[in-house]
């Protein structure tokens, strides 16, 4: 389907990118992205006029979104609503993909729920793994093929399993910023510090070890370390982690994917060993059945 068709995200209008819809239920659309970058710059900021949810996939990219600057990267979450200003930028010299959800005002009125969403500005966050895989999970479901009731269904649990995490991270991020509400210099310098090393990580190709990544931010390790804990609740080598097992289930996702030992190699695991261990570890499952599970067999 033309991109025209698909509704309002900003990117389509000035970002080239290839678009999938999945499936269009009873008031909600959704749809898989995959930018193509040909301009590094800033676009103009546009505003929304559906309420949204992007689940990042893969790649990175800056966001400005109500006046704040941040990153999103293969972990991130973003809830925008109609008004909300967005602008994005891929100045890491490689494009990102998502999927987005939208939904009609009239679903979210039926839903207790979605009250704080519906009242607040947009919110970002990062997705847990359990999450992710969800998220993932219904993807491949979709493209398998559903038919509009089950689809909604599968829709609406989703949209219930993500507000509720949305809601008790936006409550543990407000901790971290009371907690330095008298230092909001100190909180702007903390955040800027762990979103550069949040695009440092999803951009090195998992190939720089701990001080090389300090090094490339500005600072020393253990204050990177401290400073990335304390403003995303995650240690570096957990949220590496993350990153490098997010990017071996994108790949799991394509039907004719390389095998496992290519795949430990290229995302820096020690050997397929170490890649099915740390894969398990985070989503329960190894990554042969993640490859059974994941793989839609696609149509189109």
């Amino acid at each position: 389907m033309p991109a025209e068709g698909v509704g309002s995200d900003p990117r389509r209008r000035t970002t080239p990118a290839r678009w999938r819809v999945l499936g269009h239920p009873d008031g909600m659309l959704i749809y898989q992205v995959r930018c193509i970058v040909e301009d590094h710059g800033w676009t103009q900021p546009v505003a929304e006029d559906t309420h949204k949810i992007l689940l990042g996939r893969s790649g990175a990219y800056r966001r400005w979104l109500n006046g704040r600057t941040g990153v999103s990267d293969a972990t991130s979450v973003l809830l925008t609503r109609p008004g909300d200003e967005m602008a994005v930028a891929h100045p890491f010299g490689c494009g990102d993909s998502y999927t987005c959800l939208e939904i009609d005002p009239e679903v979210l009125a039926e839903r207790p729920d979605a009250a704080r969403w519906v009242d607040r500005a947009g919110w970002s966050g990062s997705s847990d793994p359990a999450l992710d895989l969800a998220h993932r999970l219904l993807v491949a479901e979709c493209r398998r093929g559903l038919d509009g009731f089950e689809m909604a269904e599968r829709l609406h649990r989703f949209l219930a399993r993500l507000l509720s995490y949305s809601a008790d991270a936006e409550d543990a991020g407000a901790e971290v910023e009371r907690a330095v509400r008298r230092r909001p210099a100190t909180l702007a310098a903390h955040r800027r510090l762990a979103d550069r090393a949040r695009e440092v990580l999803a951009n090195s190709g998992f190939t720089l070890g701990l001080d090389e990544v300090a090094r490339e931010v500005g600072s020393s390790p253990h204050h990177l370390s401290r400073v990335f804990q304390r403003m995303t609740g995650s240690s570096l080598t957990a949220y590496r982690n993350r990153l490098r097992v997010r990017a071996v289930l994108d790949t799991l996702a394509e039907p004719d994917g390389p095998p496992l030992g290519t795949l430990a190699s290229e995302y820096g695991f020690a050997d397929q060993a170490h890649l099915t261990r740390v894969v398990r570890d985070q989503v329960g499952h190894p990554p042969a059945r993640l490859r059974q599970l994941l793989t839609a067999t696609d149509p189109a």
